[in-house]
């Protein structure tokens, strides 16, 4: 067990008190804005953005450009997924949960690419030397945009790639020495599969309703 800490703490022995406070700060606010998504509460966007901003700054500092760009990318769909899982109609919310039709698979498998793409452009324009962890980033980055989408539209498939996203992410912060934010994914990933299970089993209920 103490090997397990040991991991984790080592990380920040030469890490400035105020980095190693943001990125509590983040955990924090990151495990509750799941907890909010998992309960279909909107309270998820407000304790997103807050995450995902300080986020996109600790990322900066250490030269982490493709998730850098992501958790930006989290904090503008963060704002439209907040306005749009407020909308009301007839005094009730206008977007329920539901399953992705062939249309909007497509254009998750092409935001899945764009993305991708998009995110190797921006480490070559910064001349950035990519590695084996790099290629990694630009693939979770391409899952993690699709996903928020997904969520931002109540899609129950969005779960499973933050399920895919974070199993992967998991290991590649480890190795990054983050391991506050490892830690977070180990979480995101549990509260995901409990996300998905409730978000079924309310879709399936609404169904057995009408």
């Amino acid at each position: 067990m103490n090997h397990i800490f040991e991991f984790f703490l080592d990380a920040y022995q030469n890490t400035p008190t105020s980095q190693i406070i943001l990125e509590a700060v983040a955990f924090v606010f990151g495990i509750a804005s799941v907890w909010y998504a998992k309960n279909e509460d909107i309270l998820v966007y407000p304790t997103g953005i807050i995450c995902t901003i300080i986020t996109v700054y600790l990322l900066y500092i250490n030269q982490y450009l493709g998730d850098m760009m992501m958790n930006f990318y989290y904090s503008i769909m963060s704002i439209y997924g907040w306005w749009n899982w407020s909308r009301k109609k007839n005094d009730k919310y206008a977007v329920p949960i539901s399953r992705t039709n062939n249309k909007e698979k497509l254009i998750g498998f092409g935001l899945f690419v764009a993305t991708m793409i998009v995110t190797f452009i921006v480490y070559k324009a910064f001349d950035y030397t990519l590695e084996i962890p790099n290629y990694i980033d630009i693939v979770t980055s391409g899952i993690f945009f699709t996903a928020m989408w997904y969520m931002a539209t109540k899609k129950l498939e969005n779960w499973t790639l933050w399920i895919i996203g974070d199993l992967i992410t998991i290991p590649l912060y480890a190795y990054r020495g983050l391991g506050m934010l490892s830690l977070q994914y180990i979480i995101f990933t549990v509260l995901a599969i409990y996300g998905y299970r409730k978000w079924k089993k309310s879709l399936n209920n609404t169904h057995l309703t009408v």
